[in-house]
């Protein structure tokens, strides 16, 4: 047979099918995919830096996990924890920091980084005595059996540690300002 007619065949048969299977189908409008489900707020991330990048903005932070998160700073970002006019200048590789960042699309952008160490967060252990969003405070029994108070900044309220409750051992990240202790970010601890 000819290459030509076998080919013209071919394309006339694959018409006729895609005709009748085109019948069969009812008509429906085509249902776009849900959304996903994101997150409202910002995550918390407590990590060291393991690749600055100040070019572009961007850091790959380490987990304890041995996870890796790609991060991107913007002029947005605020920066805790050091003391300068560029303060991108103070985050350096084998720093210890938590980031607050939004997730769009799969990129992860750093809303607030806070770097913990000298000169910057405090860290303080232990178990919860109360817990109330409503009014911003955090009461932490230490293991010497004293109790600290620590004022919740508004994102540490809403986003932070959702998982803890009354008796719950936590870590609590938390900076002097203006003579009170703001804890900025706290997680269970096991």
């Amino acid at each position: 047979m000819d290459p030509f007619k076998a080919t013209m065949i071919g394309y006339g048969l694959l018409a006729v099918v895609s005709t009748a299977a085109a019948r069969q189908q009812p008509s429906q409008p085509v249902q776009p995919f849900p959304a996903t489900a994101g997150t409202v707020g910002s995550v918390g991330l407590d990590g060291t830096i393991d690749k600055f990048y100040a070019g572009t903005h961007t850091a790959i932070v380490k987990t304890a996990d041995g996870l890796s998160h790609l991060i991107h700073l913007t002029d947005r970002t605020t920066v805790h924890g050091i003391q300068s006019d560029e303060p991108f200048r103070g985050l350096s590789e084998g720093s210890h920091v938590v980031v607050h960042y939004v997730v769009d699309r799969s990129r992860k952008t750093a809303v607030e980084v806070d770097r913990v160490g000298e000169g910057g967060f405090r860290i303080v252990q232990g178990e919860v005595v109360s817990l109330d969003r409503a009014s911003r405070r955090l009461t932490v029994r230490l293991p010497d059996d004293s109790q600290v108070v620590l004022r919740l900044t508004d994102r540490a309220a809403h986003d932070v540690g959702k998982e803890v409750a009354t008796r719950t051992r936590v870590v609590v990240y938390y900076i002097d300002e203006d003579g009170v202790q703001a804890a900025h970010y706290f997680k269970k601890v096991e």
